[in-house]
């Protein structure tokens, strides 16, 4: 279990903001479900869902939570489990810098964590390796991994990197080893998630 916020209670649940005349379903949060595989079950946007919702990222989605649907029908005879395509997170650790906030004069397109232990990497996610740069820019040595269904995922500020491009990985293997990026020493893995070309939080995804 990875613990991104520490110290404060739970927040508060705030109730679906749902446009009139909106169709949809309710759904009841189980054990183990995120957001992401929830989307997956119903086909749904999860960019909508989380914004009607007001789901910010899956630590605020608590078991017996209702969550709206758009444009939902109800699955039959049940929902579908998606367990073998859910992310994981790419390594052990605290966010420090979260999706859309700026760090060093620069808008976040993704999430930085700082490690627990290991500086291990893994794939979040199966995939084929499609880009990999020893110098981007800022970004250092930066993989991406495109995955099955349009999405693809970003690690960058390593310090080794252990793939090369056209390699397919599996989900939870060891990519790369996170080094020392930020400016004042410290260790973190900058890590995206994108819709085509598009950032999307990584925390709507990830459990």
């Amino acid at each position: 279990m990875l613990i991104l916020i520490s110290g404060c209670a739970p927040a508060p649940y705030v109730k679906p903001s749902v446009p009139a005349g909106m169709p949809g379903i309710y759904h009841r949060v189980e054990r183990g479900e995120t957001l992401w595989r929830i989307s997956k079950i119903y086909n749904a946007d999860i960019e909508e869902m989380s914004r009607i919702n007001h789901i910010a990222d899956n630590t605020k989605i608590e078991v017996g939570q209702q969550i709206f649907i758009p444009r939902a029908q109800r699955p039959q005879p049940a929902p579908v489990r998606y367990a073998n395509d859910d992310f994981i997170w790419p390594v052990k650790g605290k966010v420090v810098t979260g999706f859309g906030q700026t760090s060093h004069n620069m808008i976040n397109k993704g999430i930085n964590i700082q490690p627990y232990g290991t500086l291990d990497i893994v794939a979040a996610r199966k995939g084929r390796v499609v880009f990999y740069s020893d110098n981007f820019g800022v970004f250092g040595k930066t993989i991406i991994i495109e995955h099955a269904d349009g999405l693809s995922t970003v690690y960058a500020r390593n310090a080794q990197v252990f793939i090369k491009p056209g390699e397919t990985v599996q989900k939870g293997a060891c990519i790369a080893k996170a080094g020392s990026a930020g400016r004042d020493g410290s260790t973190y893995l900058h890590f995206e998630i994108r819709k085509g070309y598009t950032p999307v939080n990584p925390l709507h995804y990830l459990p």
